[in-house]
């Protein structure tokens, strides 16, 4: 596949993100069993991994979706613009963070400052993919789906300028176009 500038070859087969998108929903579902835990999905990147989450999760819980953005082109800002979408109370609440890819987990690092500011009970993390750098930060992702290196990706919801998301396997970049 060829978008803009870059060409993209199969990476994570659709059936290797299904098995393990269901695999984490059980791990979900066993460690939150009693509880009723408030899902927020970070648009736009995470809403197939979350729809497809969500379908596993035999857990009475809430979802409540909330946007923010640290992307330009194929690296991250690291500047978090404001959070949008909280427009309930997550006080005592046990919060669970849907996220497409941690990538260098300086925008993630603030959402979860935020959140644990508004006086959440729990906040955990549950990402389709790591990258590396994000895991030379050391931050506490409780769910992971896959550890990659740091290669550009796009696909179930991951895009490049927009353009990419409606993929159902994960895409990698080989090189420009």
């Amino acid at each position: 596949m060829k978008i803009n500038d870059l060409t993209f070859k199969p990476f994570i087969s659709k059936t290797q993100v299904k098995r393990r998108v269901h695999a984490l929903a059980e791990q979900i579902n066993d460690d939150y069993k009693g509880k009723t835990p408030v899902f927020l999905p970070i648009l736009n990147g995470s809403f197939m991994f979350a729809s497809d989450l969500m379908k596993h999760i035999s857990l009475q819980c809430r979802i409540c979706f909330v946007k923010v953005s640290s992307y330009t082109g194929t690296t991250s800002t690291g500047q978090l613009k404001t959070l949008i979408g909280v427009d309930e109370s997550f006080f005592n609440q046990d919060l669970i963070i849907i996220e497409d890819i941690i990538d260098t987990g300086l925008t993630l690092e603030k959402i979860v400052s935020e959140l644990q500011s508004l006086g959440a009970k729990t906040v955990e993390i549950v990402t389709l993919l790591r990258k590396q750098p994000a895991r030379e930060k050391n931050i506490p992702v409780k769910y992971v789906g896959f550890e990659i290196e740091n290669e550009f990706v796009l696909g179930y919801g991951l895009d490049y300028d927009g353009l990419g998301r409606n993929t159902a396997e994960i895409l990698q970049a080989t090189q420009p176009a």
